[in-house]
């Protein structure tokens, strides 16, 4: 059960990573937040931006910041699986005999960089597939075990540049939150540019464990979840989908694919963490409702209309929370 002492412990930890986090990144709180609830939350991350907007170095300091083994995977299109996964070996022992030994790829690390992921082929990019769902390596036939916590935090340029190859579907869906990167304000550029003239070296220091990270995760998935609150997530989700039961008019006239139960889960998980942060013991609507935009937002599959309407799969988030608030909301 958790304790009011738990809530306080968890309050302050968050606290010391986003401070610790900020030293080195300027601006970009809701990007970094993000990423720090899904860790939290067991989830893997895509951040989503142009060149040059702190994706890779915001990755690199949750890697100080977490005191974590970090491993860099620079994907491009001749990158093959085996790069990724590691290989069998032929090695020679003391008698000159021949035998197979594996040597384990850069995946065999709690946290995975896959910078520009769409920059590989769709060959190589399945090669996480196993990994960020099961937390396994199969390679020859052998599944290997990857060590606890285990996070992929992948970055990708906009998919209209030069040289990028689409996520598949099954792919994105086990990104528990899609974050956009934007550009930054005048007043952040003018730091950013002050701070890397003095060093452009991370600064950020240790401010949780992996075994205090996987704490809080124990804390945060004992945090109640009113069965309203619950179902009013659930209705968000289903309501994605043209033909449900709960299908909005949004979703009918723009949506070709709605988004799976993956979601539904990642909307709860992230939920937990999300009123933990805020220093609540229980789960809001609130709380629902502004995580619907990063788990659902590359989850929509949208139809030719939209396209041609120029609808982004944010629009179409946006008009189904609205549709689901006035429709579900008075009921639940």
């Amino acid at each position: 059960m958790v304790t009011e002492n738990d809530i306080i412990q968890f309050s302050k930890q968050c606290e010391e990573i986003f401070t610790q986090v900020s030293r080195d990144i300027i601006g970009q709180k809701s990007v970094v937040e993000g990423t720090i609830i899904a860790m939290i939350a067991g989830g893997n991350v895509l951040l989503e931006g142009v060149p040059g907007v702190g994706k890779t170095r915001l990755v690199r300091s949750l890697g100080r910041v977490f005191d974590l083994p970090f491993a860099r995977i620079q994907f491009t299109p001749d990158l093959m699986p085996a790069d990724v996964t590691g290989t069998n070996i032929i090695v020679k022992d003391e008698k000159g005999n021949s035998t197979f030994s594996f040597q384990p790829g850069p995946v065999f690390s709690n946290i995975i960089l896959a910078d520009e992921i769409n920059r590989a082929t769709p060959k190589t990019q399945s090669a996480l597939l196993e990994a960020m769902q099961e937390h396994t390596v199969t390679v020859m036939g052998v599944s290997r075990r990857l060590a606890e916590p285990f996070f992929v935090l992948a970055t990708q340029n906009p998919i209209e540049q030069d040289g990028t190859y689409p996520l598949p579907e099954a792919q994105m869906d086990r990104f528990m939150f899609k974050l956009l990167v934007p550009n930054p304000g005048l007043d952040e550029l003018m730091e950013i540019v002050s701070m890397t003239q003095k060093t452009m070296a991370e600064v950020a220091e240790k401010a949780c464990t992996g075994e205090q990270l996987l704490k809080m995760r124990e804390t945060a998935n004992q945090i109640p979840v009113a069965e309203e609150v619950l179902k009013y997530a659930m209705i968000i989700t289903s309501a994605t989908h043209p033909d449900s039961e709960c299908a909005t008019e949004t979703a009918k006239k723009y949506v070709r694919v709605g988004a799976s139960p993956r979601a539904g889960q990642a909307l709860i998980s992230a939920a937990k963490v999300k009123a933990l942060i805020k220093g609540r013991f229980n789960v809001a609507y609130s709380d629902v409702e502004e995580l619907a935009y990063p788990v659902l937002r590359h989850r929509v599959k949208l139809n030719f209309e939209a396209i041609a309407e120029r609808v982004s799969a944010d629009d179409v988030v946006g008009m189904v929370l609205e549709e689901v608030r006035k429709k579900y909301k008075s009921k639940i």
